[in-house]
């Protein structure tokens, strides 16, 4: 596969630039470093939850990042692959605490925000779901490469979202798991066929730079990995105790 382009966006902001050196510094003891609600591109977004809008907004990045006009994503040749931990709990627990309710039930499943970036971008090509950390991430870019072997797809979009503000009590009682910051990020990776190849690996180490910088970003965590290294020798991650890597040939 070859790395056309990595779209970010954190609580620090826009991009690998705004990346501080030392997260745990930067963070001045906050828990949680969260992204603002971005503003809703159309109508149709008016009640779209803030992880849809920040998966929209991911892939709108790269495509600034490589650039590219969005109408050479619509149709069936880009395939979607959307990876998540935490984006879905805000809209689950809002839905339990509030009584429930038809407008906002669709918004509980992980697969609310892939759903919008389709429908945005007019993607209708191959499409999977991961429910994980940043393992997860790692599987599914090698799911993506294989889709682009094989010649199922053009190009393959691997997007990555995490919110943690509206949970932010819940993740405080279980610190051990997630020692913090934790930043709100979304990432899109676009794929291309060609480029290098990958062996995949079980039980490789975390991307411990990219947690250093971000800090806690999850499904996030190799995807901005990726985009300080387009073409690295080694993408991993881990996640509750499973590692996974993908190793250049």
């Amino acid at each position: 596969m070859k790395v056309e382009g990595v779209g970010v966006i954190t609580g620090w902001g826009r991009g690998i630039e705004a990346l501080p050196t030392d997260a745990t510094v930067a963070a001045a003891g906050r828990y949680v470093v969260p992204v603002p609600r971005p503003a809703p591109a159309s109508d149709r977004l008016r009640r779209a939850t803030r992880e849809c809008l920040l998966g929209i907004g991911a892939v709108e990045e790269v495509l600034r990042t490589v650039p590219m006009p969005r109408s050479k994503l619509a149709g069936p040749g880009t395939a979607l692959l959307y990876v998540t931990a935490a984006a879905y709990a805000a809209s689950n627990r809002s839905f339990i605490e509030t009584g429930g309710g038809t407008l906002h039930f669709p918004y509980t499943a992980p697969s609310a925000v892939p759903a919008e970036v389709a429908i945005e971008f007019g993607l209708c090509g191959a499409y999977l779901n991961f429910v994980g950390g940043a393992a997860a991430t790692v599987d599914a870019l090698w799911y993506a490469g294989n889709l682009l072997e094989r010649g199922e797809c053009d190009q393959a979009l691997v997007l990555a979202v995490e919110t943690f503000e509206e949970c932010a009590d819940l993740y405080g009682r279980a610190r051990w798991l997630a020692k913090g910051p934790l930043v709100e990020a979304a990432a899109c990776a676009l794929l291309g066929p060609g480029g290098e190849r990958y062996a995949y690996e079980a039980g490789a180490p975390g991307a411990g730079g990219a947690r250093r910088r971000a800090g806690e970003t999850f499904a996030c965590e190799p995807l901005i990995a990726l985009a300080t290294s387009a073409e690295p020798a080694l993408i991993s991650g881990r996640w509750r105790g499973r590692g996974a890597a993908l190793r250049r040939l």
